[in-house]
């Protein structure tokens, strides 16, 4: 069978953001590291309001997308987390059967595989929408960017 290029080109894709994210999370492999995607994503789009979770979604790759929406509930979004820690706590719920993944290392991967493969305007929207206990969790050259162009 031979795959339309479309979705070759999106698995491709998935492929390369799951082998960025297995080294700089320190996953085990590549199933570890879309674990780790897709708890992070999620985390991060219940956090945001739903018009500017479609946003972000839309620049994720198609198999990502499909993922990153999975199980999406618009009408609870967002929800009121406001601390670094229940961020986390979220994120390791989410990771059962993965504990030996280090989630703050795990977050800050996700967060910096986005920063690098986004639009910076579309992480800034984000960054500028999140309490500043999580926004922390960024990479800093984002936030300060972020932080430049809010308000």
């Amino acid at each position: 069978m031979t795959l339309p290029p479309v979705f070759a080109s999106t698995i491709q894709e998935t492929q390369l953001w799951l082998k960025q994210l297995r080294d700089a999370a320190g996953a085990d492999n590549e199933q570890e590291a879309y674990a780790v995607l897709r708890a992070v994503l999620h985390q991060l789009r219940d956090r945001l309001t739903p018009d500017e979770a479609v946003q972000l979604g839309a620049q994720l790759p198609m198999l990502v997308r499909g993922f990153y929406f999975e199980g999406w509930v618009p009408s609870k979004t967002p929800e009121k987390i406001r601390h670094a820690d229940e961020f986390i706590h979220g994120v390791r719920g989410m990771l059962r059967g993965h504990e030996a993944v280090a989630v703050d290392r795990a977050i800050e991967a996700v967060f910096a595989l986005l920063n690098a493969e986004l639009s910076a305007g579309e992480i800034d929207d984000v960054i500028n929408m999140l309490p500043a206990e999580i926004k922390a969790l960024w990479p800093k050259a984002a936030r300060t960017r972020a932080g430049s162009h809010s308000g």
